[in-house]
């Protein structure tokens, strides 16, 4: 925003005081398109939905600056399933936090599914997405069956992609996304 009041503050000079240039009509429209589009790229807002799964700390759903949407980590929980949206598809936990049940593909599905969500929320769309990083708890177990899944929803659109296996996540989880999509302003 500093840099914006900057180059405004420099348009007005130029205009009021003629350091010998002389700028026609179509420099200072050229100029003016400029500021605007930097106007546009300045645009910072936050976004969350009450459809999607809250969050597991203070941070919005997304976050849009100029016309890129950057989606904070997505996992698979399901929205308005209790009072801190911990259902997770395809898992069940006996009570010392040991899996009953685990399945990996509807973890998958679900978080497409929240990714989906929030991208149309904030007005983009899957076909918009331009950057994937997907993060597995077990590379070993689950690489194969999220690279056929992966596959299957994102045949249409390429974008970049990124898979890391790390130690573990905030909630019982065995995947989450993060991702940057385009927007229309």
């Amino acid at each position: 925003m500093l840099l914006c009041i900057h180059v405004e503050r420099i348009y007005a000079i130029i205009l009021a005081f003629d350091w010998g240039l002389i700028l026609r009509s179509a420099q200072i429209a050229r100029l003016s398109l400029y500021l605007r589009k930097f106007r546009e790229m300045s645009v910072n807002e936050r976004i969350s939905t009450d459809n999607a799964p809250k969050p597991v700390g203070l941070y919005p759903h997304a976050r849009r600056v100029g016309n890129l949407l950057f989606l904070s980590g997505v996992g698979p929980r399901v929205a308005g399933s209790d009072a801190n949206d911990s259902s997770v598809p395809g898992l069940k936990l006996d009570h010392n936090g040991n899996f009953i049940t685990f399945d990996f593909e509807a973890q998958c599905r679900s978080v497409f599914e929240n990714v989906r969500i929030i991208l149309e929320a904030s007005g983009s769309s899957w076909e918009q997405l331009v950057d994937v990083t997907v993060f597995l708890v077990n590379m070993k177990r689950d690489f194969h069956t999220y690279n056929k899944l992966y596959a299957e929803y994102f045949k249409d659109n390429l974008p970049c992609r990124t898979t890391v296996e790390i130690s573990s996540l905030p909630t019982p989880i065995a995947i989450e996304l993060k991702c940057i999509a385009t927007i229309e302003s």
